[in-house]
């Protein structure tokens, strides 16, 4: 938080916090106003729950002067990307607050106000969670969960060798989002905008559902998180640059610097989806993406041969020295 908190400053206590800035946001009836210790839910028949959890802290995942809505939307929106590569269906969300010793309650209201823009976004509601002080830098942490069909969640580890490698949107805006810092300019504003405000692809449930192998949202960036599904899988896969979707900006970006390829196969933040389809399943998943308007590109091939690989579809490519954003 940019502000600072002084000797006139006046602050609301727990209880009252709970009640005026989240309480509004928990309109299931199962979520009791917040007034218990716990939520209930109720899966329909023939349905099974997906949970989701993810942490960011300022400083890692956002930086210490981005607007308070944008941090909350980005919080909500990256577990509900999670959601979206497993073709769930989200319900609702628990929030875990660990409010720094600098809070003041005009960046708290700004930050409940962007969770409740999104909540009416994506059809959801809080269900509880918990607010603490703490010492260190502020954190959130939001424990998100979805519906989807019995048996049919589409699991990173189940890509099978002669699968077509498909991801949404473009990739590696984010990345130089952040790198672009407070630079001014078109580009800079279009690349940090897309590093603030995530877009989860839960339209493309459906799809995942019927024609997917194997299916993960892209948040450690690309060659990074291929390499994760591969390795669950048990193969490998090679991936053409040239098929890389990016964007106008990124394609200006790296017009003036082609170092700026690392940053886009290794940059984290993305949350696009990263897909493994069977050829004979591509016809109908890209029918189903259409419907949904959601952009689709084939960037490559899942193999038998372990490892991954990059060409520029003439020539085999080095990889970067580090596949993906790691926090150890």
């Amino acid at each position: 938080m940019t502000q600072k908190t002084s000797c006139s400053d006046t602050r609301i206590g727990e209880d009252a916090l709970i009640a005026h800035y989240f309480a509004p946001l928990a309109t299931s009836p199962g979520a009791y106003g917040l007034k218990d210790d716990a939520a209930s839910l109720i899966v329909p028949d023939g349905k099974e729950l997906v949970v989701t959890l993810d942490t960011l802290v300022s400083g890692v995942h956002f930086r210490e002067n981005d607007p308070a809505d944008l941090i909350a939307r980005k919080a909500l929106r990256v577990n509900l990307s999670d959601l979206a590569a497993k073709g769930a269906e989200p319900l609702g969300y628990f929030l875990s607050l660990a409010l720094a010793s600098d809070w003041i309650e005009a960046w708290l209201g700004e930050f409940a106000a962007g969770l409740g823009t999104d909540q009416k976004t994506f059809g959801i509601s809080l269900y509880g969670g918990d607010t603490v002080m703490t010492p260190g830098p502020l954190t959130i942490s939001i424990t998100a969960f979805g519906i989807i069909p019995a048996g049919q969640m589409i699991r990173r580890g189940s890509a099978k060798a002669g699968d077509h490698v498909f991801v949404t949107g473009t990739i590696g805006d984010a990345a130089l989002g952040l790198r672009a810092g407070d630079a001014v300019g078109r580009d800079q504003d279009y690349l940090r905008r897309r590093y603030l405000l995530p877009e989860p692809r839960l339209g493309l449930g459906h799809a995942l559902r019927e024609s997917a192998s194997a299916a993960m949202d892209i948040s450690d960036g690309l060659m990074g998180d291929l390499s994760k599904m591969c390795t669950a899988s048990g193969v490998g896969a090679t991936i053409d640059r040239n098929l890389i979707p990016i964007s106008r900006a990124a394609d200006n970006a790296l017009k003036s610097d082609q170092k700026i390829w690392d940053s886009v196969l290794t940059g984290g933040d993305d949350y696009e989806i990263l897909v493994a389809v069977s050829p004979d399943r591509i016809d109908r998943f890209r029918e189903l993406a259409t419907l949904s308007s959601i952009v689709l590109s084939p960037i490559g091939m899942i193999e038998a041969e372990e490892g991954v690989r990059l060409t520029d579809g003439s020539k085999k490519l080095e990889l970067p020295g580090v596949l993906s954003f790691e926090h150890f």
